[in-house]
């Protein structure tokens, strides 16, 4: 719910476990509780995008979970995230935005034990867009009242055997008909990239092709499609920098133009998918797609710096459904 300081200290009071999302101000105001949030000004509520320096968005967890408990991580520990996730069950997982923390993750998970066999989805803390390089982003474990700027926080989430967790991606993003671009080494930057065998500046590549920042890198990993964002052109230092990392020998291509990006996203829902216990979508796609006042029908929840739905991600809606398992739904044999 996109709700008042008020509205979610009378929630902690009733114990309920939360993933709160908004201003550092509005946050440190909170009480110690089963709670963990990040700093982001930007929403998606039920009434549309909106911005709002008064506002809290509460994720709360829903009555059916058997247990939840809330899990600090730095550098060493978070490649435990997903042997920690419970099963059945899920895990919320915010990080600080262009930390070591937030790049270790972004270019390490993958590798992680269990990856992939667990639901970890969660989102990346932010600023105002005008505050970048000005203000810290920073998460909160409300179980000890402590903010970081460097480490991050999980809400493990224990499950019934009744239910399972499932994870829904929806990237409205399709791969334009350019070039193939790849990239001579992994990072949140590149001074190089590779075109048709060739190496050439980034920076002088995408000024010649006159690519658009506004629209991801585009690329194929593990079978589905993965968004990297543009978050600025160094002429002087002639490096580009992004938002999620560009991998090594991964083929990339600048996404085709979207128009109705509300649209875009409403009509990529399964019409079957019930309201999700959680929701995330970018920042980007806010400010790109004009998303302000218009809405994405149940998915609702915070505008992010990158979200995660097993590794990191952007220009991305994700969320986390519950379900019976699938062999529950298996008829009867007659006999």
């Amino acid at each position: 719910m996109f709700t008042t300081v008020g509205k979610v200290k009378e929630l902690l009071v009733q114990g309920k476990s939360l993933v709160l999302a908004g201003d550092e101000s509005l946050l440190r105001e909170l009480p110690c509780g089963q709670w963990i949030g990040g700093t982001i000004p930007y929403f998606m509520t039920a009434d549309g995008g909106r911005t709002s320096h008064e506002h809290i968005f509460a994720c709360e967890v829903p009555a059916v979970a058997t247990g939840a408990h809330v899990t600090i991580y730095d550098g060493t520990s978070i490649p435990r995230v997903c042997a920690d996730s419970p099963y059945p069950g899920y895990t919320i997982l915010i990080l600080p935005a262009f930390t070591p923390l937030h790049q270790r993750f972004a270019l390490d998970c993958p590798l992680y034990e269990q990856q992939f066999f667990k639901v970890v989805a969660g989102w990346i803390a932010g600023t105002s867009v005008q505050e970048i390089g000005q203000t810290t982003p920073k998460v909160f474990a409300g179980t000890t009242g402590e903010v970081f700027e460097s480490k991050g926080v999980a809400m493990h989430v224990a499950l019934p055997s009744t239910l399972l967790a499932r994870i829904g991606i929806v990237n409205i993003f399709e791969t334009g008909d350019g070039e193939e671009i790849q990239f001579p080494e992994s990072g949140f930057q590149a001074s190089e990239c590779i075109v048709a065998g060739k190496r050439e500046n980034v920076v002088d590549y995408f000024t010649r092709t006159g690519v658009d920042l506004r629209l991801p890198l585009v690329s194929e990993m593990f079978g589905t499609k993965v968004n990297v964002s543009i978050q600025s052109l160094d002429i002087t230092g002639r490096v580009v920098k992004f938002f999620a990392p560009v991998f090594k020998d991964v083929g990339y291509r600048t996404a085709k133009p979207v128009s109705g990006y509300s649209e875009c996203f409403l009509s990529a829902i399964p019409a079957t998918d019930h309201a999700p216990v959680f929701s995330c979508n970018c920042v980007l796609n806010y400010l790109h797609g004009q998303l302000e006042g218009r809405t994405t029908g149940s998915m609702q929840g915070p505008m992010t710096f990158g979200e995660i739905a097993y590794q990191l991600l952007n220009q991305t809606l994700v969320r986390i459904t519950l379900d019976p398992p699938p062999w529950t739904k298996i008829a009867p044999h007659p006999c």
